[in-house]
């Protein structure tokens, strides 16, 4: 499914600012490299949204962000901080000024001090206006930071003020006048331009066009450190420094002296003199999971404590840094590459765990290749990330899962931009041959059909979102709304009031669905079989119910668009059921040594 950043802007707003201040103060070091990447990356995402997407037809330089980001997310990231701002400080009944500080000091520490910059710009234009019962629709636009266009409606999220809104922001603008300060932001963008920092930026974008890990010495694909497209995405590398040991190849002389495979089984069994590798892996059907996917598959995630101030704390902010540089994206908890305990609520239950359960032989072997707003076309370029060489690994169970960008957009006029069925046939064709091209012999390749997206304007429309649960004032019918009015929905074709644009929606995702599962009846391939399934929202639903808990539960309460942690730990056990009961070749058979390999290796080194 496609999220752009949406939401999340807000923290974006806050953080794009502290840049400046921090080079000068940082040492060398991983984790300060990690924080200034953060920085770096922020900065190159305002910096795209301030600018014009790609044309549609232009693949030649990818965005560094989904299509669609631009000057509107900017306007969201605006108006949800002021609203935090605001909420702070009625439910601390302080004044504004503190709210700010407030709010400054629940982001980790090493942030803090770029935080209060940014208090600094806009910290005292925001609390004069809130002071004057501005809301945040009316500071925002009176801070320039939502623009409307010409001709165009001006987007609220909250009811215009009794004297309109057009008559507020003047208002507004009358009290601030044209301070300098609120221009001379615009200097940061040109940060890059720093001969220091030239070369970092251009890596990073390196990173967020190709999805390749930021840190990898030996250049495999695969990294020893989680986030930066590391080991979050694809299993850890147990030796960085040698470009012939990554997960999922074959052992290199049954591994005799070393883990070529970082799947924690290496040496000699001195009572027989076998090695393990060969006394417990040989012949055990080992293979390894790979998902091409959206940010649904990436597991896109917006914690609701970061904007529900009631349970707002600096706890709340701990996971900022890692949160970023892991795009938004929880990749480690999601439904077919998930590896660690969640702590975004819910539970971890995904493939490659219970791949790796059926045959320990499996651990680590695992990439997920996903980007939020990955499509049938543009997962034709980000799919060239793939690490699989053809005669030196293990065969691969590969998930083709666009879910929902083939019709999600934020254009007005979505259907005309929604994906039709002879382009869906075209882009998914090529990737399957690119793939048959990459993948060793005995591999499977799953196409999963399209989500049926009416459930989410269903089960959330009246609902409170996280925002207005404090004062009962933001359902989600409203956020749809201001989210459309700026084009920056997730998708304009479910995410509306339109019953018969939702409706529509949903008759061409049956119609991409159908070409799918058309594809896996019919085409061949020399180095995988295909098969198709659809995707299993009904099912997870009533099997939630059954379980006693509600529809909405199964949504992402920040975006309300994505399949919440509970959704993605449900799907799992559903596609695992299907593919044990129809197509048992695809999992491989269990692993009668399980229980002597965990006894020897223990956890096999971890994730």
């Amino acid at each position: 499914m496609q999220v752009h950043v949406r939401s999340s802007h807000l923290i974006v707003v806050f953080l794009f600012f502290f840049v400046s201040l921090s080079f000068l103060r940082m040492r060398a070091s991983r984790q300060t490299f990690l924080n200034l990447f953060c920085i770096l990356w922020l900065l190159l995402l305002l910096k795209a949204a301030s600018c014009s997407p790609l044309p549609s037809g232009d693949d030649s330089l990818p965005p560094l962000l989904p299509s669609g980001l631009y000057k509107g997310h900017t306007c969201v990231g605006c108006v949800l901080v002021v609203s935090v701002i605001e909420q702070l400080a009625q439910w601390h009944n302080s004044t504004v000024k503190a709210a700010v500080e407030r709010l400054c000091n629940y982001i980790p520490e090493k942030l803090q001090g770029f935080c209060y910059v940014l208090a600094e710009l806009y910290g005292p234009h925001i609390a004069e206006l809130i002071d004057r019962e501005m809301n945040a629709d009316v500071v925002c636009h009176s801070l320039r930071l939502c623009k409307q266009d010409p001709g165009q409606p001006l987007c609220h999220l909250y009811p215009p003020p009794k004297v309109g809104l057009s008559t507020a922001i003047w208002k507004a603008k009358r009290i601030l006048k044209t301070s300098k300060d609120l221009k001379s932001t615009t200097r940061f963008s040109n940060l890059c331009a720093f001969p220091l920092l030239a070369n970092l930026c251009e890596k990073i974008k390196y990173v967020i066009r190709n999805k390749l890990p930021f840190e990898d010495f030996d250049g495999d694909k695969f990294s020893t450190f989680p986030t930066l497209r590391g080991y979050h995405w694809r299993g850890r590398d147990c030796d960085d420094r040698n470009t012939t040991v990554y997960p999922g190849r074959r052992p290199d002389n049954w591994d005799v002296k070393s883990d070529s495979n970082c799947n924690g089984i290496w040496g000699m069994d001195p009572k027989d003199g076998i090695p393990y590798e060969e006394k417990f892996c040989k012949g055990a059907d080992s293979r390894g999971v790979v998902l091409l996917g959206d940010s649904a598959g990436a597991h896109f995630h917006i914690p609701p404590e970061w904007m529900t101030v009631t349970q707002m704390s600096a706890k709340s902010f701990a996971n900022l840094p890692m949160a970023f540089t892991d795009e938004l994206d929880w990749p480690q908890f999601s439904e077919i590459t998930g590896f660690l305990n969640s702590t975004i609520g819910g539970w971890t239950d995904s493939l490659y765990l219970r791949l790796r359960r059926r045959n320990r032989c499996n651990h680590r072997d695992l990439q997920n290749i996903s980007q939020n707003g990955g499509s049938s076309r543009n997962l034709l370029n980000l799919m060239k990330s793939l690490a699989r060489n053809q005669l030196l690994d293990n065969p691969a169970i590969v998930f083709y899962a666009t879910i929902g960008n083939d019709v999600c957009n934020g254009n007005h006029d979505t259907l005309a931009h929604m994906t039709t069925p002879k382009e869906m046939l075209s882009n998914v064709i090529q990737a399957l041959r690119y793939l048959d091209s990459r993948l060793p012999n005995g591999s499977h390749v799953i196409l999963t059909g399209l989500v049926d997206g009416r459930f989410l304007w269903d089960n959330l429309h009246d609902r409170y979102h996280p925002l207005g649960q404090l004062n009962r004032d933001i359902t989600y019918s409203q956020l749809y709304s201001f989210l459309n009015c700026l084009e920056v929905s997730p998708c304009n074709g479910w995410l509306t009031p339109n019953e018969t644009l939702r409706n529509l929606t949903s008759e061409r995702a049956l119609q991409l669905s159908n070409v799918l599962k058309e594809i896996a009846r019919s085409e061949k391939f020399g180095n995988f079989d295909v098969f198709y399934m659809d995707f299993p929202l009904r099912q997870t639903a009533e099997e939630w119910r059954k379980m006693g808990g509600e529809p909405w539960q199964l949504i992402e309460p920040v975006d309300g668009f994505h399949p919440s942690q509970i959704a993605a730990a449900l799907g799992t056990s559903i596609t695992w059921q299907k593919a044990l009961h129809e197509w048992p070749q695809v999992l491989g058979k269990e692993n009668p040594f399980n229980d002597q390999i965990e006894a020897i290796f223990k956890d096999q080194g971890g994730h």
